[in-house]
């Protein structure tokens, strides 16, 4: 064979062929290389082509049956949080999955000299299917998913200088806020701490459910707050499906119903709608129309005796008042790398996000725990929803749409345990952000139509 020679074979089970081409004849190159595709190649490619093609198209109407089969399964059956949790954690791993995928793909390619150069090339010049396929896509890629990535990019980096923007006004605020120390003003006419016939009837709830941990710690701070025990009520509001855990939390109630507190268990037969359902079914009772405000408390919050009377005399004075929220702070805050991390991002949030909206909107998001509302704001609000498991900030927004003002409390503090494990931390955030999109979507047309006033609360 001559050294300037090219020997092209084609493999076959049934066909062989050795050809000789002169390199200096490029005209019979492409004809001879024509004439060896035979009809039968071009009929096993259709042929593989048209299999893929109805495999997956197979596994797409299988999936949709076992999708409707499923739903129909469960159509009366209420959907669980949970599931769709694992349902999205599903699809970010197979996004993952595809993505390291791509990754490899991009790397042989990077090696292999494989780029845009390809799309220039003659179809005969292209050695193998898998060569073929990444000339293909790189062609899709550039005609079709490129100009979508570059617009998201630019989108992104919108939304990225907005929020910069945000965090540095709402920074600038919190430095004005010390500078010229403001802070919530008490009325001259506040309450008479030493005439207890001046003390407003304020309602404790505490919702909990299987808080085996700490039910004993956060009914022993409420039943010790500093206020006139005939002008106080603890609704212990137990969801807990555990019998030997009622019965427990039942003994501890009856403890200090025997120390002469004011203080009652109740736990519903049918636990639907969560938090907010179980807070919705303890307004319903008789005795609370008794009761002027509100008080609530997660089951894992200690508040100090004096919580009351650092927050319910904001109220006097200010009918147009429906909440006072006041700050958490953390007992476990340098237990681990993790507690130190939520400690820093929560501080932000209640330091600065809390404390400059507070001032200057007069608005902020329940923080669902640590906070008084005035039960007149809750009722002509609406109450307490089941539609969003963010039921804290849905009640929040609804009551500002009605002209309800808010106050936070930097300086009154609340103390609570952040998740020490990753599994428990993932689990508040899931219960944190599962609901928001949803809640703007339904609140959307109320907060367009609305006209709220804006009306200041004093501050010094």
């Amino acid at each position: 064979m001559a050294p300037n020679s090219v020997a092209v074979t084609m493999e076959k089970p049934d066909n062989f062929s050795l050809l000789e081409i002169n390199g200096s004849d490029q005209s019979s190159l492409l004809d001879n290389k024509r004439k060896s595709i035979s009809p039968k190649q071009l009929s096993w490619f259709i042929l593989l082509k048209a299999h893929r093609v109805v495999s997956c198209l197979s596994w797409l109407f299988s999936s949709v049956r076992k999708r409707i089969a499923f739903s129909s399964k469960n159509i009366n059956e209420e959907e669980d949080p949970r599931s769709r949790g694992k349902q999205m954690y599903r699809f970010i791993k197979s996004c993952l999955v595809i993505s390291i995928v791509a990754l490899s793909i991009e790397i042989v390619a990077h090696y292999k000299k494989w780029n845009l150069d390809l799309m220039s090339r003659p179809s005969w010049e292209v050695r193998g299917l898998v060569e073929w396929s990444y000339m293909s896509w790189l062609s899709f890629r550039s005609d079709y998913i490129a100009p979508i990535v570059i617009t998201l990019s630019k989108f992104c980096t919108v939304l990225f200088l907005i929020q910069s923007l945000d965090r540095l006004v709402l920074c600038l605020g919190c430095f004005w806020i010390k500078f010229k120390k403001i802070e919530p003003r008490l009325k001259d006419d506040e309450i008479d701490l030493e005439d207890a016939s001046n003390f407003p009837m304020v309602l404790i709830q505490i919702p909990m459910c299987n808080e085996r941990e700490v039910y004993e710690q956060s009914i022993g701070a409420a039943s010790q707050l500093d206020w006139p025990k005939d002008r106080i009520l603890i609704q212990v509001l137990d969801d807990s499906d555990d019998p030997n855990l009622q019965l427990l939390i039942k003994e501890e109630v009856s403890v200090w119903a025997e120390k002469g507190v004011n203080i009652i268990y109740r736990h519903r037969l049918i636990r639907t709608g969560y938090k907010a359902g179980n807070l919705k079914s303890a307004m319903t009772c008789d005795y609370v129309k008794d009761y002027e405000f509100v008080t609530i408390f997660d089951a894992d919050f200690t508040p100090n005796p004096d919580f009351l009377k650092k927050t319910i005399p904001h109220f006097k004075g200010n009918p147009e008042l429906g909440l006072v929220q006041a700050r958490w702070s953390f007992v476990n805050k340098d237990e681990n790398l993790l507690t130190r991390l939520q400690n820093i991002n929560l501080c932000f949030h209640f330091e600065v996000e809390q404390q400059v909206n507070g001032v200057f909107l007069n608005f902020f998001g329940f923080n669902g725990t640590a906070g008084v509302w005035r039960i007149k704001a809750l009722e002509e609000s609406g109450g307490w929803l089941e539609r969003t498991t963010v039921e804290d900030m849905d009640i929040a927004v609804r009551a500002h749409l009605n002209g309800w003002k808010f106050i936070y409390l930097n300086d009154v503090e609340v103390t609570c345990e952040l998740p020490e494990s990753y599994e428990a931390y993932k689990k508040q955030q899931h219960r944190w952000h599962s609901g928001p999109m949803q809640l703007f979507r339904l609140c959307l047309p109320s907060i367009i139509k609305s006209k709220v006033a804006n009306t200041k609360i004093q501050f010094l």
